[in-house]
């Protein structure tokens, strides 16, 4: 049935309830996938499973600091407080909505005095003594009383869905805000899980430097003293001063990053970086990352809230066009009032002082040059516009998906690399140090053989917290944590192209 035959039926038999709305389809998008995808077994379009249980994912790092950080971050996070109460602001518009489809009643109750015949004046005033004069003069006349009691109620019948609609918009856009909610507690608890290992790694990194300055001094001393015995030049003490003091900036540098990243924590859990503090964990930082498969269900991506969130506002765009549609239709209003009405009260309630009346009323703009016409372009262009959005997000949810998949592995890959590097590079400035205090090397071998450990060490460090970084980026991309469960019963698979080329080529 066309569009303008369905107006012709609402219109000709003034179905309550007609929507004007088009029929919605969630939009289709080709998951940007390899051919793979689609030729694996059980493989399915894939549908919204944004309200599916979720695992505390944060405790798989193994840190009671962390657990305990989130659970304040949720309870006194102010972002995330902010959420809540526009989703509550929602539900609120939609209730309000809802009761539109509904008459309205009114209950009036009115009491009159009246008076008339010839005038009467009042003339007062306060003398000096602080008394009050009054002065009275009336002529004859009559007094009367009147008593109304009356219901009045109103409605308006929603023949063709405008009001429908109206509801159905506040319905789904409360949908999109609880979804936004879900998606700001994903992304208060991704950034606190974020920052916080960050600041464990700015531990390690503090207490290496540390170690790497008390070192530079002990090698400060023995140039010194070398050069003071004569058998060394005068460059090597400003060589070992100058690597000195670079280390220490270096350490001061990274005293910076870890106030900066507790400080950033203080606000995720509400407080005052002034009045917040981290205990230091120095060397004993012990780095946990997660085991993530690089072969994963397809359906966890379809937990992700933004996504939910989108298609809900494009479901909400498309109702809106039914509301601007309704408007070139008719409204009509149906009243009704009754009471009772007595100039006595006690004879109020008397069969003979009741009242009645019903009443219909139709409105029709007939001339509003365009304007009715040009609100259904808009909401039209809304719709494509909420299309548009959904499938940016969809495509930006595929490309995160597959950027972290590819992190965990080559970051795993670096990480093994890096342990080997910065293991070779101690023992070769432990040897270097010995053969220079027996003479047998120049200074500048100690320089570079330190320099070089020192880099190793540092960057250790970073590709450990790298990893547990990609990780938490892995969880938030597929809308939250995830269990064994839920690997299991996954029928379609993922698996990033890109990762099975790079696994050849670590090979």
């Amino acid at each position: 049935m066309t569009y303008r035959q369905t107006l012709a039926l609402c219109a000709a038999f003034g179905v309550a309830g007609c929507s004007l709305a088009p029929p919605y389809h969630p939009p289709v998008l080709a998951a940007p996938a390899p051919p793979a995808w689609k030729t694996a077994p059980g493989w399915r379009v894939a549908t919204p499973a944004d309200d599916a249980p979720r695992t505390d994912w944060w405790m798989a790092y193994g840190d009671t600091q962390l657990n305990e950080l989130i659970t304040r971050a949720i309870l006194h996070n102010q972002t995330l407080a902010q959420a809540a109460a526009t989703y509550r602001q929602a539900h609120a518009t939609t209730k309000e909505a809802r009761a539109s489809l509904f008459p309205t009643v009114t209950a009036n109750g009115q009491v009159t005095h009246s008076y008339s015949g010839s005038s009467s004046s009042v003339i007062s005033g306060s003398g000096s003594t602080g008394g009050t004069t009054t002065t009275t003069n009336s002529g004859s006349g009559n007094a009367s009383n009147s008593y109304r009691l009356s219901v009045d109620a109103s409605w308006t019948p929603d023949l063709f869905g405008q009001i429908t609609n109206t509801v159905r918009n506040a319905r789904l856009t409360e949908q999109a805000r609880l979804a936004d909610l879900a998606n700001a507690r994903l992304a208060l608890q991704g950034e606190l899980a974020t920052d916080y290992l960050s600041l464990r790694a700015a531990d390690a990194q503090i207490a290496s430097l540390t170690a790497t300055v008390n070192a530079y001094q002990r090698s400060l001393t023995i140039a010194t003293n070398t050069y003071n015995a004569g058998t060394a030049p005068r460059t090597d003490v400003f060589q070992a001063q100058s690597q000195l003091a670079s280390a220490q900036s270096d350490l001061e540098g990274e005293k910076q990053t870890r106030a900066q990243f507790e400080d950033a924590i203080a606000v995720l859990v509400g407080e005052n970086p002034a009045s917040f503090t981290l205990a230091s964990l120095g060397g004993n930082w012990k780095p946990v990352v997660p085991d993530v498969p690089a072969i994963i269900p397809a359906s966890l991506t379809e937990r992700r809230p933004d996504i939910a969130s989108a298609e809900r506002a494009v479901a909400a765009a498309n109702a809106e066009i039914g509301v601007n549609r309704a408007a070139f239709f008719p409204t009509v209003s149906l009243s009704a009032d009754g009471g009772v009405a007595n100039n006595v009260l006690s004879g109020l309630f008397s069969s003979a002082a009741s009242f009645w009346s019903l009443g219909a009323q139709v409105a029709q703009t007939l001339l509003d040059f365009g304007a009715r016409k040009a609100r259904v372009a808009q909401a039209r262009a809304a719709y494509d516009g909420a299309v548009a959005n959904y499938r940016q997000v969809t495509l930006t949810a595929f490309q995160e998906v597959q950027d972290n998949l590819i992190a965990q592995q080559i970051l795993a890959r670096q990480e093994t690399f890096l342990r080997v590097a910065s293991v070779a590079a101690d023992k070769s400035e432990t040897s270097i140090r010995y053969q220079y205090q027996a003479g047998i090397v120049v200074f500048t071998n100690v320089v570079t053989a330190q320099a070089t450990a020192l880099t190793a060490r540092r960057a250790l460090i970073q590709a450990q917290v790298d990893r547990q970084n990609a990780t938490v980026a892995l969880v938030q991309a597929l809308g939250g944590g995830f269990s064994k469960a839920d690997l299991a019963n996954g029928t379609e698979t993922v698996r990033a192209a890109a990762i099975e080329r790079s696994q050849k080529d670590g090979q």
